[in-house]
């Protein structure tokens, strides 16, 4: 008992253990147990079918959607799923079809209808981006490439249905033009190069639309721009180019090659090609001016016509940038003489903007203008016009040629629709036995010249020495003339200069002379205006004291009268008296008493013994003097 208890013991023991370690494989085996995880799709695969009538597949199918043995269209999304009992089913799991940013997925549907005949993708129906492989079917999706395509992001797609190539997306880069040729569509229509417009295809991302709307296949006229676009490349080609540049000083003339015939608009006076509004099959009457323009290349030229003056060179040596006068050479003329020279020319051109498309429609290109027009009526005009002169008359006259060639070309040119702006004659090359014999004749002549150019300055040489002995000889005379001359200025200095001392001393005088009279006049007037001032005063004082003077004159008068009369007889008495002489010195000596007049001096020099000698006189005559001295002392007191 105790054995058969532990038996039973250890087998549930170990039935637990073998259930919770092969629970999966037990629950795989009898239930039929699938579990897909979150990031994976089951791909289904049955093996035989135990019931109903469809057992097998359609001939040409290989997805069953009925429930036929085989690789089942419905694939098995994350989750858990019963009955899948492994020897009925296989599940494969398949991680989800991701597709990166920046890229596409291309579908090939591995079961569906046939492509129609004449196609080569199969067109789009609905099946939730190709993760219902039933629906695909259902709705009568086609086997093969398909028109549509997934964009980046995850999905679930059954690829026993499917395979998936992942493919870049198209990206334009900037200045940058797509040309577009598509792979399927309808034919081209008879007479045209490229395919009908075609809108609404959301630049060839929508094929589907492209094609429904009657696309054609091949070269499209819809271009591309600069961008990143989701393009399906077994659908769509494209081809990278530039952009048309059109650099300044030039314009555009486009030559469609597509289109409808346009009429004429280049008028009446044209007829030298047609010339049609945009967009119609022909030479454009819009020019384009300087910039970049998205022109497909295939479907229309851009002809670069120059605006800007256009210099051609008729030269071996030189050519313009351009490269249009590349063939151009240094023309060969043979003169009337006989002599073949060489000569380069310029020509200078201007083609108006508005006449662009006129010169492209009648030549063609800028090059066929040049060859055609310009290269035979330059060369032919300066060959004949070699003709009519010899060598040495052409180069004499070459300004008057100039001038004539540039008014025949413009007239030439002017038909052409074409300014000529300038003729220019370079380098004349005549031969050189020519040239040779020219410069031996002008060597001779130059010579010559030499010669009596050397004679008449031995001629002149000569006179110049005579000159020279005649100028030697003249220093004497003229040093004479000169001492002469200096002479004579210094005599006439020295009697200007006494003139002149004169004349300032005579002026000198005079100019104090009426100095002196103004200031006496001036002193004059002061005087007699301070006497009229004084009369004035004295008149008015005068007339205030003339009665007091009147009353006292009298008296006085009296007085002085009384005593100048008994003054007088009393003098008369004394002379009588002591005798005139006497009375004369007594005279003197008393008022010299009253003067206190020095009579006698210190030291006394007597030259004599008489008493009335000199000495007597002299010291008369001194005492005189004094008395007349003192006299004026007491009336200036």
């Amino acid at each position: 008992m105790d054995y058969y208890q532990i038996f039973l013991n250890y087998w549930w023991i170990s039935a637990t253990l073998f259930t919770l370690l092969f629970y999966k494989f037990i629950l795989r085996v009898f239930l039929g147990m699938v579990i897909v995880p979150e990031n994976k799709v089951g791909l289904v695969t049955k093996k035989f079918v135990l019931f109903g009538r469809d057992k097998a597949l359609p001939d040409g199918r290989i997805i069953a959607t009925k429930g036929e043995a085989g690789f089942q269209a419905k694939a098995l999304a994350p989750g858990l799923y019963w009955g899948m009992w492994p020897w009925q089913y296989s599940v494969n799991m398949q991680g989800f079809t991701i597709i990166p940013e920046g890229k596409i997925g291309l579908i090939l549907a591995n079961d569906g209808a046939e492509i129609p005949t004449g196609a080569i993708l199969a067109r789009r129906v609905e099946s939730d981006n190709f993760q219902d492989t039933e629906k695909f079917l259902n709705n009568n999706g086609q086997k093969g490439r398909q028109t549509s395509y997934i964009t980046a992001g995850s999905y679930r797609i059954n690829l026993f249905a499917f395979t998936v190539t992942i493919a870049d997306m198209v990206s334009i880069n900037e200045n940058m033009v797509g040309i577009v040729t598509t792979l399927d569509g309808l034919p081209i229509e008879g007479g045209q190069i490229a395919g009908k417009q075609i809108t609404g295809h959301n630049n060839f991302q929508d094929i589907d639309v492209f094609l429904k709307n009657n696309g054609n296949r091949g070269l499209q006229p819809s271009i591309i721009l600069a961008g990143s676009y989701n393009i399906n490349p077994w659908a769509i080609q494209i081809e990278e180019i530039p952009m048309t540049d059109v650099p300044i000083g030039f314009v555009g003339v486009v030559i469609s090659y597509i289109g409808e015939d346009g009429k004429d608009v280049s008028g009446e006076s044209f007829k030298h090609g047609n010339i049609v509004s945009k967009g119609q099959r022909g030479v454009w009457m819009e020019a384009y001016g300087p910039g970049k323009y998205p022109f497909n290349k295939y479907i229309m030229k851009v002809e670069l016509v120059p605006t800007t003056n256009l210099v051609l060179n008729w030269a071996n040596a030189r050519n313009e940038s351009h490269q249009l006068d590349k063939n151009l050479s240094t023309i060969t003329v043979r003169s009337r003489d006989g002599f073949p020279f060489n000569l380069d020319v310029s020509q200078i051109i201007h083609i108006p903007a508005t006449e662009a498309p006129k010169v492209i429609a009648r030549f063609g290109s800028m090059s066929n203008l040049v060859s055609q027009v310009l290269e035979p009526t330059i060369g032919n005009y300066f060959r004949n016009s070699a003709q009519d002169s010899d060598v040495i008359s052409f180069l004499i006259t070459r300004k008057e040629r100039q001038q004539s060639a540039k008014e025949h070309i413009k007239a030439v040119l002017d038909d052409y629709n074409v300014n000529a702006v300038d003729t220019l004659i370079g380098d004349i090359l005549p031969p050189e036995s020519l040239m040779k014999t020219l410069t031996d004749r002008k060597i001779a002549e130059e010579e010559q010249k030499t010669y009596q150019i050397q004679r008449m300055a031995q001629e002149q040489r000569q006179g110049m020495e005579k000159e020279t002995a005649i100028a030697d000889m003249q220093k004497e005379i003229v040093k004479a003339q000169q001492n002469v001359e200096i002479a004579q200025r210094t005599a006439d200095a020295t009697v200007k200069k006494a003139e002149g001392d004169a004349n300032s001393l005579k002026l000198q005088v005079d100019a104090e002379a009426t100095a002196t009279k103004m200031r006496a006049g001036a002193e004059a007037e002061a005087t007699k205006a301070r006497a009229g001032a004084q009369a004035e005063a004295t008149r008015l004082n005068a007339s205030a004291d003339a009665e007091k003077i009147a009353k006292t004159g009298l008296a006085e008068a009296e007085k002085i009268m009384a005593i100048g009369k008994s003054t007088a007889d009393a003098y008369d008495l004394q002379v009588k008296a002591m005798g005139g002489d006497n009375f004369t010195r007594f005279k003197i000596t008393e008022e010299i008493g009253k003067g206190r007049i020095k009579i006698i001096p210190d030291l006394i020099v007597s030259g004599g013994n008489g008493s009335d000698g000199s000495l007597s006189g002299l010291m008369g005559m001194q005492l005189m003097q004094m008395m007349q001295q003192e006299k004026g002392k007491t009336n200036e007191k």
